[in-house]
């Protein structure tokens, strides 16, 4: 087996790391300043180079320092994992997270399984309130949202992008014969709450940026919003995932032409969450995922 430094050198490096000061570091693990730079030079000894610059109050992760963070820090994270886990010491873990329902129904909820499969510990409360993103800290730890664009205060990763579709339901469609995006000004369309601006960027790109609708109503829900289109009750402009994850027999997409949506699925939270264990699991676990 190849020669490790020591392991409680390697833990005192990240707690210095994440912390800036070997005071705070030393004080976290429960050792003296001394014996925490004992354990730092130790490393240090090992590595063959400096791993910080140190300043009078500071000690900051030089370039070599960074690389070994970066390469052992999810190393120790599975470590930790897997002893808790096999030692049966590791208790239950719980996530809040705020969904929109379409996402939850067609894309979370039935892979959710695998990350069971994985981390029988983590629980996962949902919550499938409409602008989850003011809700981080309070309700929810973390959420997936449906928006243009998000506050750059926020952690945030996209994890799509998509077509904006006119979605009728086939009876309507062939009833009324609808051919040219001008035949909606005879019918109602339907733009989900979250998503204000994809009926006038779409109507837009589809060259009709005047269209006037009989009516434009607003639904908060997307699976409502798919009902409300298959019973006739209007063309809902959505996006072409939605159409096809649906699967449903009574849905057709009115028009061949290609818009891109404005609006993307992202998955949010305050910074500082990714520190929590739950929310790092299901981070990690939904971009390797790519749901």
């Amino acid at each position: 087996m190849r020669r490790l430094p020591p392991l409680r050198a390697l833990e005192a490096f990240v707690r210095v790391a994440k912390l800036g000061s070997a005071k705070a570091a030393a004080s976290e693990l429960s050792l003296s300043p001394p014996a925490l730079s004992r354990r730092i030079k130790a490393l240090e000894d090992f590595m063959g180079k400096s791993l910080f610059d140190r300043r009078s109050q500071a000690m900051v992760l030089n370039s070599d320092g960074q690389a070994l963070l970066g390469a052992i820090e999810p190393a120790l994270e599975a470590m930790a994992e897997a002893v808790e886990e096999l030692s049966g010491k590791g208790g239950e873990y719980r996530l809040r997270l705020g969904v929109l329902p379409l996402f939850g129904t067609q894309r979370l909820i039935p892979r959710l399984p695998e990350l069971r499969k994985m981390f029988p510990k983590l629980h996962i409360d949902v919550d499938a309130s409409a602008h989850a993103e003011n809700l981080l800290g309070d309700v929810v730890d973390a959420a997936i949202i449906i928006a243009d664009e998000v506050d750059p205060k926020l952690y945030s990763v996209r994890l799509d992008t998509n077509t904006a579709y006119a979605i009728a339901s086939k009876k309507l469609a062939e009833e009324y014969q609808i051919g040219k995006p001008s035949d909606l000004s005879q019918h109602t369309v339907i733009v989900h709450s979250e998503m204000p601006k994809i009926f006038d960027h779409w109507r837009t790109a589809m060259g009709v940026p005047k269209l006037k609708p009989a009516a434009i109503d607003h639904i908060s829900n997307g699976p409502l919003m798919l009902e409300a289109a298959a019973n006739g009750l209007g063309i809902a402009i959505m996006h072409g995932s939605h159409l096809s994850d649906a699967k449903d027999p009574r849905l057709t997409r009115l028009f061949d032409t290609e818009v891109d949506s404005p609006y993307s699925y992202w998955f949010v939270c305050r910074p500082r969450a990714l520190k929590q264990r739950a929310v790092k699991i299901f981070h990690d676990w939904l971009l390797k995922a790519a749901i």
